[in-house]
C-alpha cells in the first residue's frame, strides 16, 4: 500500500481540500460498513496516536495533509467544523497579512520566510509514510498565496524529494475574475509548474461554473448564493476517482505514477485535460444514464474541466478510469466504439491507459474519468497569454511586483516565453511536428 500527502495552499486550495477530505471520509466509511476491514484508508490517512482504529474513522485517524495559508480565515473555519479532529494542528501554517493577490509576495517573500517551517511540516508527514508515492498540491493560480506560495512549495518538493511524484491540481481564473492581476499571477505560476511539476490537472473556474449551472442544483435554483461549494465538490470527486485504484481493489488498478508515465510523452507537456461522468449532484432527479452513454458523455465538451473540446484536436494519449459495476468487456467495447472518432497522433494511435476499480463512489453505481494529453489545451493557454499581454503591454501594476526583493522584469519575460513555448509545442504536435529538442516516447498500453 502506497501513501500520498496532500498539501493545500491558499483559500481555494484549502476549500478544495476540505471537500476532498469530507468525501474521502464518506467513501472509506461506507466501504467499512460493507464489511471490508482492509487498510485502503491508509493511502491518505494515518491512525491517530490517541487510540485504536474505530468504526468512526473521523475520530481515530488523521489526514496526511499540510495546510498553508497567508490568511487565517479559511483554516480557522475548518478547525471549527466537523473535520477539526481529522487535522493535525502541527501541520497547519498561517499568517495574518495575506499575499495581496501578488505572486511575487507569495513566492519570494512568504515562500522564503516560511520555507523551513513548511519543510518541517512536510518532513513530519513523510516520516509517517511507509511507501510515499506522491505529493498532491491543491492551489489556485489567480491569487497571491495559491500561485506564489504554492509554487514555492512545489520547487521545495523537487529539491527535497526529487523521486516522489508531484501531482498538481491548479484552478485557473476566469476572464472576468475580480482579481485584476490574476493573469500575471497565473502566467508567473505556470512557469514554475512547467519546470517543477510531474503532472498538472488544470481546472478552469468558468468550466466548473458552467457545469454547476447545467448539471447541479444551482441550475435549478438561480437564487443560490454560493456555487463554489458545488464547484469544489466536482474537483474533490475528480481527485477521489483518479486515486480510487490506488486505494481499492479492481481488475485493472492504476497508480498515480502510471498516469504520468503513460500520459506525458514529453516532460514539459504534462498538462492533462480531465472530464468525468456522472456530473449530477447527489439527490438530483436526473435519470440514470445507460452505461454506453456514460462512455460517450465523458468525451463531450460540457463534461471537460477546461473550456476546450479535445475531440477537435489531437490526442497524444488518453486514460479511461472506471469505477463500480463496469466489466472489462464493457470497457473494451466502448473504446473500440469511440476510437474512430478520436484523433490520436500518428506515433501513438493505441495510446490508451485503462483502469477498473470495483468500488463505486458514494451514491453512484458507476463513474468514469477521462484524462487526456491533448493539444486543445493550447487554446486555454493562448487565452491566458492574451490577457497577460494586454496588461503587460501597458506595464499595468508592474510596480507592485518589482517592489518585492528578488523580482524584476526578466521574470515576467521568462514566464511569458515559457508559456509561448508551450503553446508552440502543442501547436507543432497538432500539425504533425515534434516539440523543439524532443523525441517521442512510445507509450506502452
Amino acid at each position: 500500500m502506497t501513501q500520498s500527502i496532500v498539501i493545500q495552499v491558499g483559500q481555494c486550495g484549502n476549500q478544495i481540500g476540505c471537500r476532498f477530505w469530507d468525501l474521502a471520509l464518506q467513501e472509506h466509511a461506507q466501504y467499512r460498513k460493507h464489511g471490508s476491514r482492509d487498510d485502503s484508508w491508509n493511502s491518505f490517512f494515518m491512525q491517530s496516536k490517541s487510540g485504536n482504529l474505530s468504526d468512526n474513522l473521523s475520530e481515530s485517524i488523521k489526514a496526511r495533509a499540510v495546510l498553508v495559508d497567508m490568511e487565517e480565515g479559511v483554516i480557522n473555519q475548518l478547525l471549527k467544523g466537523p473535520l477539526a479532529k481529522l487535522l493535525d494542528q502541527k501541520q497547519l501554517l498561517t499568517d495574518v497579512s495575506g499575499a495581496g493577490n501578488n505572486w511575487a509576495t507569495g513566492h519570494l517573500h512568504f515562500g522564503a520566510q516560511y520555507r523551513e517551517r513548511i519543510e518541517e511540516c512536510v518532513r513530519r508527514a513523510a516520516e509517517q509514510c511507509d511507501c510515499l508515492q506522491c505529493f498532491f498540491l491543491f492551489h489556485s493560480m489567480g491569487g497571491g498565496t495559491g500561485s506564489g506560495v504554492g509554487t514555492s512549495i512545489l520547487s521545495m518538493l523537487q529539491d527535497n524529494y526529487p523521486d516522489i511524484y508531484r501531482f498538481v491540481t491548479a484552478v485557473y481564473p476566469s476572464a472576468d475574475d475580480d482579481v485584476v492581476t490574476s493573469p500575471y499571477n497565473a502566467v508567473l505560476a505556470m512557469n514554475q509548474l512547467t519546470e517543477h511539476a510531474d503532472c498538472v490537472l488544470p481546472f478552469e473556474n468558468q468550466a466548473l461554473m458552467d457545469i454547476t449551472m447545467k448539471f447541479g442544483k444551482e441550475g435549478k435554483d438561480k437564487a443560490d448564493k454560493n456555487p463554489y461549494d458545488s464547484m469544489n465538490d466536482i474537483v474533490g470527486k475528480m481527485l477521489l476517482n483518479i486515486t480510487s485504484s490506488s486505494r481499492f481493489e479492481g481488475a485493472l488498478n492504476v497508480d498515480i505514477n502510471e498516469i504520468t508515465t503513460n500520459l506525458v510523452p514529453f516532460p514539459r507537456l504534462h498538462y492533462l485535460v480531465s472530464s468525468q461522468t456522472p456530473l449530477v449532484q447527489d439527490g438530483s432527479s436526473m435519470p440514470l444514464r445507460r452505461l454506453d452513454q456514460l462512455f460517450t458523455d465523458v468525451f463531450l465538451r460540457e463534461h471537460q474541466m477546461i473550456k476546450a473540446d479535445p475531440r477537435n484536436s489531437m490526442y497524444l494519449s488518453c486514460a479511461l478510469m472506471c469505477r463500480g459495476k463496469i466489466e472489462l468487456s464493457d470497457l473494451r467495447r466502448n473504446i473500440d466504439r469511440l476510437r474512430p472518432s478520436l484523433n490520436f497522433i500518428h506515433w501513438n494511435t493505441d495510446g490508451w491507459k485503462t483502469g477498473l476499480c470495483s468500488v463505486a463512489p458514494v451514491g453512484q453505481q458507476q463513474a468514469l474519468v477521462a484524462l487526456s494529453n491533448n493539444t486543445c489545451i493550447r487554446h486555454s493557454m493562448q487565452n491566458l497569454k492574451d490577457r497577460f499581454v494586454k496588461l503587460y503591454r501597458r506595464k499595468a501594476h508592474i510596480h507592485h511586483y518589482t517592489s518585492i526583493d528578488g523580482m524584476d522584469n526578466e521574470i515576467f519575460s521568462q514566464s511569458l516565453e515559457s508559456l509561448s513555448t508551450l503553446i508552440q509545442d502543442y501547436t507543432n504536435l497538432e500539425t504533425g511536428n515534434l516539440p523543439s529538442n524532443a523525441a517521442p516516447i512510445i507509450i506502452a498500453d
